[in-house]
């Protein structure tokens, strides 16, 4: 698993890259009450934002890690967005895309160094 300094795990699963924000993260916001996902099949850029999320405490846009396409998203947040807070390293999960070329996420932390960021 990877982190970005904007609080997101990525997690390769086959040729696709699952996204979600850490447990840091969902500490920060607080209950979420609201997500808005993307369209599957959306071409996005690195820092395009794709997600809105919607807490008790604020609005936050979670943004691409990379330039890709997004093939799938989880549509269970849209009835149940506190599985963000619940499990946001598992059930919480906001997208699946596709990058051209995985090594791209050579560039992103890893746990340890991600861990060192947050402390």
């Amino acid at each position: 698993m990877k982190f970005t300094e904007q609080h997101e795990w990525l997690r390769v699963e086959d040729d696709l890259v699952v996204v979600g924000i850490t447990e840091h993260a969902a500490e920060q916001l607080g209950d979420v009450v609201f997500v808005d996902l993307p369209e599957e099949g959306t071409t996005v850029s690195k820092d395009d934002e794709v997600v809105v999320i919607e807490s008790v405490k604020a609005a936050s846009d979670i943004l691409a890690p990379l330039d890709g396409e997004i093939v799938e998203v989880n549509q269970a947040l849209t009835d149940a967005p506190a599985k963000v807070n619940e499990d946001p390293a598992g059930d919480g999960w906001f997208f699946k895309m596709k990058l051209e070329d995985l090594s791209a996420l050579d560039e992103f932390m890893d746990e340890a160094a991600y861990r060192a960021f947050i402390d």
